[in-house]
């Protein structure tokens, strides 16, 4: 008997879930597996800190700082994984009297962020057990979710596609080459990027899904949602990085002066904005999609938006 073809889309969704069910693990046995983290080493690599452009703190502040950053990255990866498992029901539900397929991989996709939902949870309040007190998570998840999701579904899927293609970039490019960085660490965001890299996949399936759904008026709106959300992440990222720098500050057994205590400001919020905002933008993937889904006018506006950002970074 002949095997029935699937349509060329469905095999997307089709290899999603085949490399799903292969590289399935569990937070215990593969990912944690005892162990604690190592404060004698660094948590995030200087590739996403830029604390090398921060001249006046010693390598084992920069140690502090990166650990402090390790603690923010887990607390809002977190927080996005609400809305984009939010996000990603709804559209499976889009699928179930339909293509069966692509409901499975979405499905699955859905179970996958409950599980980084909780493994982030668990690692950040592995690092909160051996911090001293008075880091403050600046944000309230549910929040977050509700304004997210108040935004075109068009505009949510490209922040979340541009969420899930920088993950990516961060492990393979800054973090796997790392030697430094804690082990524990590290294997978190190899687990992590396994799975994220069929989500990427999915997300721009559903991405231009939803483009070739919506009128050219509709599209012009979500353009304007996206740049709103960039806003939203942006003053997330401004309140976070102003927390952190003032808890280092607050720990660090010396003196700090207002004068450095604003580099540092600047500095964190630099990193900040280059990790969970500039980093994404700036890969080819995303460029590529976001031109084929946007006029160019529409592009230029994402750009004009994005340029003080960029501005403060470099």
């Amino acid at each position: 008997m002949n095997a029935v073809a699937i349509p060329a889309r469905d095999n997307r969704y089709a290899r999603c879930i085949e490399v799903s069910k292969r590289i399935c693990w569990d937070i215990d046995r593969d990912v944690i597996r005892g162990r604690r983290f190592d404060f004698r080493q660094k948590f995030l690599p200087e590739g996403l800190t830029r604390l090398n452009r921060l001249d006046l703190l010693s390598d084992e502040e920069k140690k502090l700082m990166s650990q402090i950053q390790g603690r923010t990255y887990a607390y809002l990866f977190g927080l996005v994984e609400r809305f984009i498992n939010t996000m990603v029901l709804e559209r499976s539900r889009q699928h179930e009297q339909g293509d069966a397929v692509a409901h499975e991989a979405l499905i699955r996709f859905s179970e996958e962020e409950v599980k980084h939902m909780v493994l982030f949870g668990r690692i950040e309040d592995m690092i909160a057990a051996d911090m001293p007190p008075g880091y403050e998570h600046t944000a309230d998840a549910q929040a977050v979710a509700s304004v997210v999701l108040g935004k075109s579904t068009w505009a949510v899927l490209a922040l979340t596609c541009h969420i899930e293609l920088f993950t990516q970039a961060h492990y393979r490019q800054s973090i796997d080459p790392d030697a430094g960085i804690s082990p524990l660490f590290k294997d978190i965001f190899l687990y992590h990027w396994r799975e994220e890299s069929q989500h990427a996949i999915l997300d721009e399936l559903e991405w231009r899904r939803e483009d070739a759904a919506i009128s050219d008026d509709q599209r012009d709106s979500a353009v304007d949602d996206l740049i709103a959300l960039v806003g939203a992440i942006d003053g997330i990222l401004q309140a976070q990085a102003f927390a952190d720098a003032d808890y280092f500050c607050a720990i660090i057994p010396r003196s700090i002066g207002v004068e450095d205590q604003q580099k540092i400001e600047a500095a964190t919020l630099a990193a900040y904005r280059w990790q969970y905002i500039l980093s994404g933008v700036q890969e080819p993937r995303f460029q590529s999609l976001l031109a084929e889904l946007t006029s160019s006018e529409q592009k230029d506006r994402i750009g004009q938006a994005l340029a003080p950002l960029f501005s403060s970074v470099h």
